[in-house]
């Protein structure tokens, strides 16, 4: 009898991790240069899963920071800034990773850049579009 409860248990986990899987998902793929972004323009559905895949083909340390809706960080990012910050990561000089995010849930224009100093200046920002989920 209890082998029977442990191979219908068994059995049971399986069926419930075959049904899963979440809804849809869109990928970014962008590569990182030194200033600039490839793409520099993005367009997601609000509150989709996003799977962001980089790779930093400059010399130096690069971020790809979503700012929120309505902010942008001017010239320079500082301290003041990073209430600001909806999402963000950070790829050392070769590097290459990928990693989930939920997409904000609010559509619109929202400003990406690289945080690191002298970049925004220098053109080292983007456009992410957030357009309404279907």
């Amino acid at each position: 009898m209890q082998r029977m409860f442990i191979m219908m248990a068994v059995l049971l986990s399986l069926t419930l991790v075959s049904c899963g899987g979440g809804g849809p998902s869109t990928t970014i793929d962008v590569t990182m240069t030194d200033f600039q972004f490839q793409p520099s323009q993005f367009t997601v559905p609000a509150g989709q899963e996003i799977t962001f895949t980089s790779s930093n083909n400059g010399a130096v340390v690069h971020n790809f920071v979503i700012m929120k809706l309505g902010t942008n960080a001017g010239d320079f990012f500082d301290e003041e800034d990073i209430p600001n910050v909806y999402w963000e990561t950070e790829l050392q000089p070769g590097g290459s990773t990928t990693t989930t995010f939920t997409a904000p849930t609010e559509p619109g224009e929202y400003e990406v850049i690289c945080r690191t100093e002298g970049h925004i200046v220098s053109g080292m920002t983007a456009r992410l579009t957030v357009v309404p989920a279907e």
